[in-house]
């Protein structure tokens, strides 16, 4: 599923990785595989609700523990200070975690799902286009998946970055801003995109479609990636498994969703509507376009120096 919930990378990040390698990032010798996950990942919490992952797991002979996160800031720290083995991100994370040297691989990811994220403005404004954004105040969250597509929105437009005035907050900060019409767009993803479109009438200007994938990944403690395997395949399929349910079943899961994480049916449905769904292992197609967001970020200077995204490819085998 997505990764739905707001990520602050630019600043939180910086402060999470400092002490990365502090701590051992697996703890194979006690079979007990540790998973992070976000209030707005459902796929995982249908998971866990269930008990398929620890019905897979159990024949190998290990045990699950799940730890729940409001948001990525948190989650990462959780893989920061060695306290988790697997998890749920954007793509700006990795990015993030891979330029201050984490120990961390691609173990997996969900399909693009560009129309999940969208440039959206109030439903009277007089913005129509891309082209329309030139010295107009933009909210986006600095650092984040929509920071990279909206650059892209921008260029494939005739506009730069600099054409903008960006407004970096966080997704709760920039409904408000964007409620109260102290923005004149706001760049945002599900289901915070979906709830401004139901609650608030917002419009679309235009979501990533045909400029920036929008993958979810799923990183891995690299230490247990490589000598455990085949855990972490089994725990791809397991999530694939309950991705495969999902798409099958969108309102039944959006009824079921909605009382565990505070949001209306409606909202969620749309969002997961949009979604491509189904957890596979990560090849080098995904790997060469998570390099062009890297390559972004470095031109930004968001990241502090360059990397090589295939550097943090998780080999078997």
């Amino acid at each position: 599923m997505r990764n739905w919930l707001g990520r602050g990378l630019a600043l939180a990040i910086a402060g999470l990785l400092a002490g990365w390698n502090a701590l051992p990032s697996a703890q194979a010798r006690d079979k007990v595989f540790r998973v992070a996950f976000q209030k707005g990942g459902g796929n995982l919490i249908f998971l866990k609700e269930r008990g398929i992952l620890e019905r897979k797991l159990a024949p190998l002979g290990w045990t699950v523990s799940w730890n729940e996160f409001q948001a990525g800031p948190q989650l990462l720290e959780s893989l920061n200070i060695g306290a988790a083995d697997f998890g749920p991100v954007g793509e700006a994370p990795p990015i993030f975690a891979q330029a201050a040297g984490a120990s961390i691989v691609y173990a997996g990811y969900e399909p693009a799902s560009p129309r999940n994220e969208a440039i959206i403005v109030p439903k009277d404004s007089p913005i129509k286009t891309i082209a329309d954004l030139r010295k107009k105040r933009v909210a986006l969250n600095k650092g984040s998946n929509v920071n990279y597509f909206l650059v892209r929105a921008l260029e494939a437009n005739g506009l730069t970055y600099q054409d903008i005035e960006p407004v970096y907050l966080a997704p709760a900060d920039a409904r408000a801003a964007f409620e109260r019409g102290a923005v004149d767009a706001w760049v945002i993803w599900d289901p915070y995109y979906a709830a401004a479109e139901i609650g608030l009438g917002a419009r679309s200007v235009a979501d990533a479609t045909g400029l920036a994938a929008n993958v979810s990944f799923y990183i891995a403690a690299r230490a247990i990636a490589e000598e455990n395997p085949k855990v972490l395949t089994t725990v791809l399929a397991a999530i694939d498994e309950i991705d495969v349910w999902i798409r099958d079943n969108r309102k039944q899961y959006a009824a079921e969703l909605s009382p565990k994480i505070g949001l209306p049916a409606d909202i969620i449905e749309r969002s997961v509507n949009r979604a491509e769904l189904g957890a596979r292992r990560v090849d080098a197609a995904v790997l060469a376009e998570q390099q062009k967001i890297a390559d972004v970020f470095t031109r930004l200077k968001l990241i502090p120096k360059a990397i090589n995204v295939f550097d943090a490819e998780w080999k078997t085998e």
